[in-house]
């Protein structure tokens, strides 16, 4: 089954650069160009193509705008969002919008018919370095909420030893530490954890798959 492709972009020469790339991929045609957004829209909604590549900065309406729109009509249309940013924001407001895929003008010819490709298959694309902009971000903006992200790979190691039965000499021996500080970071635990007592260590470690019952 033919894939039929709208291209949209205010650039007449990368929309000729990637219709001439397309063109040669069996199975696969530009049916329409659009150098606006409005315009994009308007083809959309008229000739109905499966798939339209977009970008975000165009004359009259932008490609996140005529995402939104062409989703809202009747069109099939799915939107390949191809766009120089990569921001968080510009990401996650195509998508918010309606695109399935997002990948950046610097990507390789190959990306972007696998984009086509996957997003015609029903599923979403994000190119490699768009998902490690949006988990960057995620993992900033999201601080671990686990009791178990108040502590560090120290007192994560020292506590699951101690939920083991381990005695204080033989931790100080596993981890080259001193008696002395083995405890002071039982001590740090239990303070931290709000524990009180070394079964109530044993409990928050099983609970927390550190050491099984």
């Amino acid at each position: 089954m033919t894939i039929n492709v709208l291209l949209a972009d205010d650039h007449s020469i990368l929309r000729d650069g990637l219709a001439a790339l397309l063109q040669t991929q069996p199975g696969m045609t530009v049916v329409a160009h659009a150098q606006t957004g409005r315009e994009a829209v308007r083809k959309a909604v008229e000739l109905k193509p499966d798939i339209a590549v977009m970008d975000i900065v165009m004359p009259e309406l932008d490609g996140i705008e005529a995402t939104r729109l062409i989703r809202e009509s009747s069109a099939p249309t799915q939107i390949v969002i191809l766009s120089m940013y990569s921001t968080t924001e510009h990401i996650f407001r195509a998508l918010q919008a309606g695109a399935k895929g997002y990948l950046l003008k610097e990507a390789a010819a190959a990306e972007l018919i696998a984009a086509i490709k996957s997003v015609q298959a029903g599923r979403r694309y994000l190119s490699q370095r768009i998902t490690e902009t949006v988990l960057d971000d995620y993992l900033r903006e999201h601080h671990p909420t686990s009791p178990l992200g108040k502590l560090s790979s120290r007192e994560r190691q020292i506590l699951q030893l101690v939920a083991a039965g381990q005695s204080t000499a033989s931790i100080s021996a596993a981890l080259f530490l001193s008696p002395k500080t083995v405890d002071t970071y039982r001590s740090r635990l239990m303070q931290k954890l709000d524990i009180d007592c070394f079964a109530g260590l044993v409990k928050f470690a099983i609970s927390n798959g550190l050491t099984t019952p």
